[in-house]
Formats: structure tokens, C-alpha cells, sequence
């Protein structure tokens, strides 16, 4: 089957990429390859896909309208995974303007490439931020999501409406999956695994933000790209829900999915798995919550469940000494680089 997965040289869009193409699909890579992080990471998974017949990649913005458009018409995906994005909620703070231009005008620009490609499904990546200040919990997709405490979940909720106000136009059947708190091999510089895993092996110390209060409904990413797979033929049609919480849109072949174990764990537990990885005892710096950031994050997984059978499982301390494993490895392979 013929899929296009945008923003395929990130974390998550690698990983997406790598089981598609094991699963016997051809793909499309769409990304800008863009300067937020080491693009030599970037470089690195690039390098891993285009080892495989079957993976062809376009390297432009999705704000390039024309291009997008013209990739996808070539390429007639039965799929399109819309992954890219610009990712974080600190970041968003001081570069605003990122967000407004890859979330929102690039969403646009990937939503009028479907209109004219006319895909089976329309799968969008959102995020776990997107409930904001929402107070109860486990956050359910049919909760409002009307408080962001940040412009990147204003972005990301926004983008919602965008997709969904487009599927009730013209048609194109749409999920939009939420991320919750994604770790594991090959992820971003950015993230808090990653900052604390390198702080730990090189003897600086980590910060706690929240005073390590905040709770995290981690997902790994091979639970998640199971998930996102799962979901693939599920496309939603227009009419009654068949399941009691169901997102499904009254007037849209439309619905959100949160995508988690519905398991989460405190910051502190997450740095003591850190520490039995790595074998190194971190060097605290306690500090307040930073603006932009929530104190816990917990899904309800059970529409996800009912819609693929299927339910993130893997324990932290397992997904956790995988990612420290494949560290120490990057790290050794850019020493011997260099």
C-alpha cells in the first residue's frame, strides 16, 4: 500500500517509517529537515530508511504548498500520516512564530494536499497538551480542551478544528491521534530522557521541574507505532458512535484517539529507572514548574482499546534501559566519527 508519512526524519516519524516499510508498504518521506535539533540525528535515520527500496523522500516545508501538492498527486497515497510539526512546549515560548507557521500553515497546506489526493484516511498527530488546564482525569477525548497553557497546545487543538471543519467539506475520512509523553530509542535531543540520560553519564546534574511532583503517562514508542498501525484501517464514518465515549464527529468522518497505557508515572520514579539504566545516581537540582507546563498528564485508553483491540503495556523501566542502550551506542558511533 502506498503511504506518505511527512515529517518522516523525526523521532517518531523514523520509527513509523521503519515498521511500514518491514510490514511490505511502499512510503513516501516528506521533511524539512529543519535546525531545532542536531540534524545530524536526523541525517542518521534518513540514512537508515533510504537504505530500502521501497522508501522514496522528498526533502522541502510543508509550507511549500505547490510542492506538497505535487508530491502527493505523483505519489496517489491510499494513506497520508501527518507526524510533522513543530514539537515543544518550552520552545514555544520563545519562538512563537515556529508554531504558527509548521502547525498551522503547514497543517493547511497537508490538509489541501489530501483534499486534492483523496486518501482513504487522514491520520494527524496531536498531543496530550491539547487538555491543558482540564482538571479531570484520566482526560477522555470527549473532554473540553478549551484552556491551552501553551501556544503549542493552542496549535495543536486548533489543528484539530482546522481537520475537522476540512473532513466534513470534502469528505476525507480523518483521525487525529494524542500523543502522550513519548520516549525511546533514537528520540529528541529536547527531551527530558535524553537531557537527563546525557547529564547522568557525563556527571552534570538534572533538573527537576514541578520539585518532581509531576506525573507522566509515559508511551513507548514502539507502543505507539503499534497503535498508529492499528489504527490505519479504522476510518471513521459519519453517524452513531458504536462505542460508549467515542469521539466520533455527529456530522464528520472524524474522531480523536488518545494514544497511551492509561499508567502514569511520577518524575522521580522516571529518574530512579534513569538511574538503574544508566548505573549512575543522578545530582538533583529541585526547581519550580515552568511556564507552559502541566502537573500530570493521564489517558484514558479505552477508546483506543475498543477500536483496535490493542493497549500500550511496555513498562518504563524496560523502554527506558532500551533508550540508554541506544545511547551509549550513538555516542560511541559519533566518538569514533569524529
Amino acid at each position: 500500500m502506498r503511504i506518505a508519512v511527512t515529517g518522516v526524519a523525526g523521532f517518531i516519524g523514523y520509527h513509523l517509517a521503519r515498521r511500514l516499510l518491514a510490514d511490505g508498504h511502499q512510503i513516501l518521506g516528506y521533511d524539512g529537515v529543519t535546525p531545532y535539533y542536531d540534524v545530524g540525528l536526523k541525517r542518521a535515520r534518513l540514512a537508515r530508511l533510504l537504505a530500502a527500496s521501497d522508501f522514496g523522500f522528498v526533502e522541502a516545508m510543508l509550507e511549500d504548498r505547490g510542492r506538497l501538492a505535487a508530491e502527493f498527486s505523483a505519489f496517489k497515497p491510499k494513506i497520508i500520516i501527518h507526524l510533522a510539526a513543530q514539537a515543544g512546549v518550552r520552545y514555544s515560548i520563545e519562538h512563537p512564530e515556529a508554531y504558527l507557521s509548521s502547525n498551522l500553515d503547514g497543517l493547511f497546506a497537508v490538509l489541501e494536499a489530501a483534499r486534492m489526493a483523496r486518501p482513504e484516511h487522514l491520520l494527524l498527530a496531536s498531543s496530550s497538551s491539547i487538555y491543558g488546564a482540564n482538571a479531570s482525569l484520566p482526560f477522555r477525548e470527549t473532554d473540553r480542551t478549551d484552556f491551552p497553557v501553551s501556544l503549542y497546545a493552542a496549535t495543536k487543538k486548533a489543528g484539530e478544528a482546522m481537520a475537522h471543519s476540512h473532513s466534513q467539506l470534502w469528505g476525507v475520512p480523518t483521525t487525529c491521534f494524542r500523543f502522550f509523553t513519548v520516549y525511546g530509542p533514537w528520540g529528541r535531543p529536547d527531551m527530558a530522557l535524553f537531557k537527563f540520560t546525557a547529564a547522568m553519564l557525563g556527571g552534570q546534574p538534572i533538573d527537576i521541574y514541578g520539585r518532581g511532583r509531576m506525573r507522566r503517562d509515559f508511551t513507548y514508542v514502539d507502543d505507539l507505532i503499534e497503535a498508529i498501525v492499528r489504527l490505519v484501517p479504522v476510518r471513521p464514518e459519519v453517524g452513531k458512535p458504536e462505542n460508549a465515549g467515542d469521539s466520533l464527529s455527529p456530522v464528520a468522518a472524524w474522531r480523536t484517539v488518545n494514544i497511551a497505557g492509561g499508567a502514569p508515572v511520577g518524575l522521580l520514579e522516571f529518574v530512579e529507572a534513569i538511574e538503574a539504566a544508566t548505573g549512575r545516581t543522578a545530582q538533583k537540582v529541585m526547581l519550580p514548574m515552568q511556564p507552559g507546563d502541566v502537573a500530570e498528564t493521564w489517558a484514558d485508553a479505552s477508546l483506543l482499546q475498543a477500536l483496535t483491540g490493542y493497549l500500550p503495556a511496555t513498562p518504563v523501566a524496560v523502554g527506558v534501559e532500551a533508550f540508554v542502550a541506544w545511547y551509549r551506542q550513538w555516542i560511541a558511533e559519533q566518538g569514533s566519527n569524529g
